[in-house]
């Protein structure tokens, strides 16, 4: 990794040296799930993608150098009624709090998310915040824009509404690349009479006496605003991404870093949120804090598609995580997460791809062909570093993990190179647990057939092999470097 580690940054449209405000306090931001629902296979790009970037920035800078944080939202509106229909009555009694309905609601939701990226190989972020949880915090970024004149209070259709003031930032459009002009009337932008400019958002929005939300009490020129109400979707990830990035760690931050209050290093999630999600983030945590940037690089995976078609339940290709996982809906069987992670991979990151059983199959034929095994104190190969500091590149990384994997099944010594090479990109092969009845059952099959092999007894040494293989165990011969006599390692199938 002679060059260091390179990434594509959209705000730049460039790939540019990452270089950390503080190396030692590295911080990483990506938008996480809105847990109504499942997550399906397009929510799963990010939660990989991200996932290899994180492996990679603890290994170059220390596991305990990096905070990756990856939010929940469960502030949604669909998320709100449903807690109202089946939690309405204890919340409108006081024995239940909105905050309790909703995590009523949405637990068995988040606790599949959890469980389908287990499966599919990932760590766990450093924190993982709820939406609901901050509350305060937004109400508190929220009065900030107010005082700084980046928002006002207006009353539209369904109630009273702080809005966030496009006008009153410069460079409003930063990331998109869009400018405000081109966004004024006859744009596809809704025009409401209550707005300022067409393109101002909302921060918070009234509910009615009937509808889930917190109370808040907001203070726009000289008058007191109190509004029961929700959150705008924008809003959350600047709040959240100032506590846990900053609020809460800014005490063991270097100089450097404390210099640039309320900035972090790295801003990811999926090309569809570009417009308007991190450009109004960016709005608001730029205005509030009076800062030139949110985040120094901000990365974004490509789109997917399913078997050549955009994914849609009316194209009848929408699919869920679990359901690859758990049932036969997608290629008529279930698929192991290792081969779920692999495909997303070997396709760039910032590259469309095209999910379909043809590339499924495909990388769980190369998985077949990776022995599994332990890594020890081994560090990863150089090639692999080398591509993923070429901006997450691993179709190469997968590459040079081959080549190290054929290795390995030809010289047992270089196992460890290539386990830890795999574990770098979250696909190294796990060992299966055996007994120790089946391993001295298998150890005793494989010795006699050895001894076939030597006594050219080829008829049955074949037949052994035959007969493991339709057990599940997988031979692997190879030869001793010092004797030069045949070895041969077994594994069972995965």
């Amino acid at each position: 990794m002679a060059g260091g580690l390179k990434l594509y940054n959209t705000l730049t449209r460039d790939k540019v040296d990452f270089e950390p405000i503080d190396p030692d306090n590295v911080r990483l931001y990506v938008c996480g799930p809105t847990v109504y629902d499942f997550a399906h296979i397009g929510n799963a790009r990010p939660v990989i993608v991200f996932d290899v970037l994180y492996r990679l920035l603890r290994h170059v800078y220390g596991a305990d150098k990096v905070t990756y944080v990856r939010n929940i939202t469960d502030v949604d509106d669909k998320i709100n009624a449903r807690a109202l229909r089946d939690f309405g009555g204890q919340i409108a009694d006081g024995s239940m709090s909105l905050n309790e309905a909703i995590r009523a609601v949405t637990g068995p939701t988040e606790s599949q998310f959890h469980a389908d990226a287990a499966s599919l190989g990932c760590l766990k972020p450093t924190h993982e915040p709820r939406a609901t949880d901050n509350i305060a915090q937004m109400i508190t970024i929220i009065q900030r824009l107010l005082d700084m004149g980046h928002a006002y209070v207006a009353t539209g259709s369904e109630g009273h509404e702080v809005l966030f003031s496009t006008a009153s930032m410069a460079d409003y459009g930063m990331l998109s690349k869009r400018k405000l002009e081109d966004q004024q009337a006859g744009a596809r932008v809704a025009v409401e009479s209550h707005k300022m400019n067409p393109a101002d958002f909302v921060l918070w929005k009234q509910s009615a006496d009937t509808e889930p939300g917190w109370p808040a009490h907001f203070s726009f020129e000289g008058k007191a605003h109190p509004i029961y109400g929700r959150p705008g979707w924008h809003i959350e990830c600047s709040a959240m991404s100032d506590r846990y990035l900053w609020e809460e760690i800014k005490d063991r931050l270097s100089p450097k870093a404390k210099a640039k209050p309320h900035q972090f290093d790295i801003h990811g999630g999926g090309l569809d949120l570009i417009f308007p999600h991190h450009e109004n983030e960016i709005a608001q945590s730029c205005c509030a804090f009076d800062n030139d940037l949110m985040a120094s690089v901000w990365m974004h995976n490509g789109f997917l598609q399913v078997e050549g078609r955009k994914m849609s339940k009316s194209e009848g290709n929408f699919v869920t995580i679990n359901e690859l996982l758990a049932t036969e809906t997608f290629g008529g069987r279930k698929w192991p997460g290792e081969v779920l992670r692999l495909a997303m991979l070997m396709t760039h990151y910032r590259e469309p791809i095209d999910f379909s059983v043809k590339r499924l199959e495909e990388a769980e034929r190369l998985l077949a062909k990776w022995p599994a095994g332990d890594a020890g104190e081994t560090a990863p190969d150089a090639s692999i570093l080398e591509a993923l500091s070429d901006d997450l590149n691993t179709v190469a990384a997968i590459q040079a993990v081959h080549a190290l994997a054929q290795a390995a099944n030809a010289d047992p010594s270089k196992l460890s190179l290539f386990v830890a090479s795999a574990a770098l990109l979250g696909v190294a092969p796990k060992k299966a647990e055996v007994s120790d009845d089946l391993s001295a059952a298998v150890q005793a099959l494989v010795d006699l057939r050895l001894e076939m092999l030597k006594a050219k007894n080829f008829a049955e040494a074949d037949r052994i092999r035959d007969e493991l293989g339709e057990k599940g165990i997988q031979l692997k011969d190879g030869k001793d470097k010092e004797s030069g006599e045949r070895v041969t390692t077994w594994e069972v199938k995965r």
